[in-house]
């Protein structure tokens, strides 16, 4: 059975004197092209979403109706994207870290806490935790990776009204087979992370 994520970590973090606590977690780490988008998520206590999950694992419809709960709820949300040239100048890893520490920077008001799905923030001088499997066991966490999900694939709707031939809007960037195809047929685009081995195998100017 999925992991059904809840506020342990929230009230834990509380009981030692936090008051803001945000969950972050990112979206796109994986796709050969897009964005990556990190969000932070601080929700009020007591609070309840019924259904959320870990992003993963929800339908697109299930996410969208959660991100309009979270956006009604919660106390403070922020968002932090790193485009593929920044992706290719550091590496996934570390731009996976701007985006989160953007999106921790964005939030109002600002966090005292941080969980994180098993990564930490050197950059961001504040306290955290890094929860293994957070996005399924951890409320804020869960619902950061709900924002950052659907903030994503909007984005990657975007992305394909501007470059319809490489099919984004279904793929939003993933390496599918049918995604594959168009890169080795029109070679990458401005959007791919040329740094990849799929993309850079495509070549292209």
């Amino acid at each position: 059975m999925p992991l059904v994520p809840d506020n342990v970590f929230e009230c834990e973090a509380r009981t030692r004197g936090f008051r803001r606590v945000a969950g972050v977690d990112e979206a796109g780490r994986g796709p050969l092209a897009g964005p990556v988008v990190a969000a932070a998520v601080i929700l009020p206590r007591g609070c309840r979403l019924e259904g959320l999950r870990d992003s993963k694992l929800l339908s697109e419809s299930q996410r969208e109706r959660l991100y309009a709960a979270i956006r009604r709820m919660a106390r403070g949300i922020g968002v932090g994207v790193v485009e593929a040239k920044l992706i290719d100048e550091q590496n996934i890893f570390e731009a996976t870290r701007l985006a989160m520490a953007r999106a921790v920077h964005g939030l109002s008001p600002p966090p005292d806490y941080l969980l994180l799905d098993a990564m930490t923030l050197p950059m961001v001088p504040m306290e955290q935790r890094a929860v293994i499997k957070g996005d399924g066991l951890c409320l804020s966490i869960a619902a950061a990776s709900v924002i950052a999900k659907v903030t994503r694939d909007r984005l990657m709707a975007e992305a394909h009204a501007r470059f319809p031939e490489y099919g984004f809007l279904a793929h939003k960037g993933y390496g599918t087979a049918e995604h594959l195809r168009q890169l080795r047929r029109l070679g990458p685009c401005e959007l791919h992370r040329r740094s990849f081995r799929p993309v850079r195998e495509a070549g292209g100017p």
